[in-house]
């Protein structure tokens, strides 16, 4: 596994960035034109199903949903192929109250010619969250 691939180091970076609660230098890895769905199609978090388009609108995902928790990844395993990588693993989010959301998936993201992040791209079953209480 080469972490030189520029997917993997642009994931490397946004996970970083998440945990360390680096709003600013999060949203910095992102394309003007991005795409964020966490998670792919309808869900409670983006009942359209759309996702997130552009910096703004991810700048609003961060606010209301990252933002305010603290995120920890840990992931498994890492698949880069062509301008993408598949990274699976579990993220754990704690809420404000110490609670907890545990979601297993697949994350994966594609880097433009500049190595910034085109899409960022959730694959979870948000029915299947493990909840801890705090």
């Amino acid at each position: 596994m080469s972490d030189e691939h520029p997917a993997r180091l642009a994931s490397q970076r946004s996970m970083a960035a998440v945990e360390a609660g680096d709003r600013d230098g999060w949203l910095g890895l992102f394309a003007e034109d991005a795409v964020v769905e966490d998670p792919i199609g309808p869900s409670p978090l983006n009942p359209e199903g759309q996702g997130r388009r552009g910096r703004a609108a991810i700048a609003e995902f961060y606010d209301t949903i990252v933002g305010p928790n603290q995120v920890r990844f840990a992931i498994t395993a890492s698949y880069a192929a062509g301008d993408e990588v598949a990274n699976v693993g579990t993220i754990t989010t704690t809420f404000p109250d110490g609670s907890k959301a545990l979601v297993d998936g697949v994350y994966t993201y594609r880097v433009d010619a500049n190595g910034r992040i085109a899409a960022l791209r959730a694959y979870w079953e948000f029915d299947e969250t493990r909840f801890e209480p705090a």
